[in-house]
């Protein structure tokens, strides 16, 4: 091919090409508008549901999630309409073929970061929390100091810092101490086979109802659950205000420290184990008849 033959065919191609972009400029003038009309409505877009969310109680970081995917869709919306009215048709369907394969790509590669922030943005509409919330779950309790879209960290009472993935609470059983403002203390004891029963009772319900820490909405309970080894064993209940594990650490001390007091004060015993030796038919002999020189009328028990 010589020189003339060469430049005349790139004469025809130009030749083609500008004849087939004069013929395109009505579509390049008409995607262009629409362009620039969509893109203004996907920002007006933005700001409404900038604006509707901001009015529910979402976690902020949620709502930014989902202005960013509520604009990322606009955007493409855009793209895909301005591509359909340049009459690239096909551009636009292998646009779509490989976002699909991308996205199931990257859905495989991190399906548990991708489970992580769905879940984080579900506890950020439900909300069965907020900050400074008592829970527990999976086999943790504390104080939640910060929640994103992928983790949810704790701070345990002993001063742990722990950090639980989202899908782990959105998935397990979730128990938020805060949310009810009363809280019940169970206290087991036992008192000797030989006092008054009914005098237990009453003697016990005065002492944990004088407790600062009850609350007065709720009586203190008393119920008598077993005989064991060497006691008659109860659990007394008592209602308190619950706002750190602090307060039922305070309850449990002072309803302990009621209880020997009061029983102290009238003479109930509050057993520890002990073993009888039996060694004979009447239940036990006296222990001067077993070792001589022993106190008179003592028995026989260790």
């Amino acid at each position: 091919m010589n020189f003339g033959e060469l430049w005349s065919t790139v004469v025809e191609k130009l030749e083609a090409w500008a004849q087939g972009a004069a013929r395109m400029l009505p579509n390049i003038g008409l995607a262009l508008i629409t362009a620039i009309v969509l893109y203004a409505l996907s920002k007006l877009v933005r700001k409404a549901v900038e604006k509707a969310l901001s009015k529910t109680r979402m976690h902020r970081s949620a709502r930014d999630l989902l202005v960013s995917i509520v604009h990322f869709a606009s955007l493409v919306a855009v793209l895909m309409i301005t591509l359909s009215i340049l009459d690239l048709n096909k551009v636009v369907t292998s646009l779509l073929a490989g976002a699909g394969v991308v996205g199931l790509a990257l859905g495989f590669a991190f399906q548990d970061l991708a489970a992580n922030f769905i879940s984080g943005v579900g506890l950020s509409v439900r909300h069965p929390f907020n900050v400074g919330d008592i829970i527990e779950t999976n086999d943790v309790i504390g104080v939640v100091e910060q929640l994103d879209l992928r983790t949810t960290r704790l701070r345990t009472f002993d001063g742990k810092r722990v950090i639980v993935p989202n899908s782990k609470i959105y998935q397990e059983v979730l128990i938020n101490h805060t949310d009810n403002d009363l809280k019940r203390m169970d206290l087991g004891c036992g008192v000797g086979y030989g006092d008054d029963l009914q005098k237990v009772r009453k003697v016990a319900l005065e002492a944990l109802n004088a407790l600062d820490s009850r609350d007065e909405r709720r009586e203190a309970e008393l119920f008598f659950t077993e005989f064991g080894d060497s006691s008659i064993n109860f659990t007394a209940r008592v209602w308190f205000d619950y706002n750190s594990q602090g307060d039922l650490l305070r309850c449990q001390s002072e309803a302990v420290m009621a209880l020997k007091a009061a029983f102290d004060a009238n003479d109930i015993t509050i057993p520890f184990p002990i073993r009888t030796l039996d060694f004979g038919p009447n239940g036990g002999v006296k222990l001067d008849e077993v070792w001589p020189g022993a106190e008179p009328g003592a028995r026989a028990e260790a």
